[in-house]
């Protein structure tokens, strides 16, 4: 009779670890964050801003890894801080490469990228800054901050400006550029900067990006869990990085970032370039043209994880619909067009309302039907 017992225990138990893997492989099938590729590049999903408790953060860094792998990223970076260290007494860690190594081990045979980097952690000016890329985090940890960066440089990082617009640096919430700043650029000791980080946007960070050339970047910056800091069961994400690189390599990515071929997806936002966002949307979207009518139907589809809010701008008004109007992430959307005669070719234009290559400014994209 004990034997029975425990071997239904056993059978129940299985049984239980079985479905809640079947659940959670079901979940990590279907949370991963889709983008298409744009012609001539591989579109990378990345998150380059986050901690675990090797500085401030609440999670070892495994669990980066894990998180990533649900997200279907393509490459993290662990950026925990240089000079801000709550959790040296308990976790001791004169190698401050250590996050990495632990990340980069439990990544292997994964696919995901794990990048070395560290947090520049300072009062403004210069504030807070991210260095990815680097070889030995160890010898980023001088008193000079300038002295930081040029060491950055000569490990031939990346390094990005974090959270500009952060209240605790600027009480009014506005990104502004000081003297220490201006320096900083004029040696190409900066190269991009956080538009967007956790949760908060700022206009005037995508201002001074495009006035300098700098890379546009949206990161997480993660110390708890991304779950719940992001409401990913509710059906939320975490801001990523959308990196046009040449190859899935760390070579072809840190290229990318160089060259500033990101677009940053945030909520229901895309922000970016227009050489780089229109490819983008346009990509997402997949026409169909049923029949041929004076008044024609276009089924379209959306694979990308977006949902892309249009404003039609065509020369032809629509039959269905007002001239706003969602297409909703990875749904069918269709649409009337009247074009008032039979035409065996014709293009339909949109602005994309929840996109922006500039504040106030969104881009247009151009749908060819054939």
């Amino acid at each position: 009779m004990l034997y029975r017992t425990m071997l239904m225990l056993l059978i129940a138990s299985l049984c239980t670890t079985n479905l809640l893997s079947q659940i959670e492989n079901l979940q990590e099938n279907t949370r991963a964050i889709e983008f298409p590729d744009i012609p001539g590049y591989r579109t990378l999903k990345c998150d380059f801003h986050m901690h675990t408790v090797f500085s401030d953060g609440s999670v070892w860094p495994d669990i980066r890894v894990r998180e990533a792998l649900r997200d279907g990223l393509d490459a993290i970076s662990i950026t925990d801080h240089l000079e801000y260290q709550p959790h040296k007494e308990d976790i001791p860690h004169p190698d401050r490469n250590r996050s990495y190594n632990l990340a980069r081990e439990r990544a292997k045979g994964t696919g995901l990228m794990v990048i070395n980097g560290a947090e520049i952690t300072r009062s403004m000016p210069p504030g807070h800054a991210n260095a990815i890329f680097v070889k030995d985090v160890n010898k980023l940890n001088q008193e000079d901050v300038m002295e930081v960066f040029k060491e950055v440089k000569r490990q031939g990082a990346f390094v990005f400006w974090n959270h500009p617009h952060w209240t605790a640096h600027r009480k009014n919430g506005v990104a502004t550029l000081s003297e220490m700043h201006l320096e900083l650029l004029s040696a190409g000791l900066l190269q991009g900067i956080e538009i967007y980080n956790e949760a908060t946007y700022s206009d005037e960070a995508l201002e001074i990006a495009l006035e300098h050339n700098l890379t546009l970047m949206a990161n997480s910056d993660i110390h708890g869990l991304i779950d719940w800091k992001f409401n990913i069961p509710q059906g939320g994400h975490r801001p990523v990085n959308l990196v046009f690189a040449k190859e899935k390599s760390e070579a072809a990515l840190k290229d990318a970032l160089v060259e500033g071929r990101t677009v940053v997806w945030f909520g229901n936002t895309l922000v970016g370039r227009a050489e780089f966002l229109v490819p983008l949307v346009e990509n997402s979207l997949e026409v169909r043209r049923e029949g041929e009518n004076m008044v024609q139907t276009m089924v379209i589809t959306n694979h990308a994880d977006a949902d892309y809010i249009l404003e039609n701008i065509s020369d032809y008004n629509l039959h269905n619909r007002a001239s706003v109007f969602m297409v909703k992430s990875h749904e069918t959307t269709t649409i009337q067009v009247k074009t008032l005669e039979l035409l065996p070719a014709f293009k339909l234009r949109f602005r994309v309302l929840n996109a922006f290559t500039a504040p106030g400014q969104h881009p247009e994209i151009t749908i060819r039907v054939e």
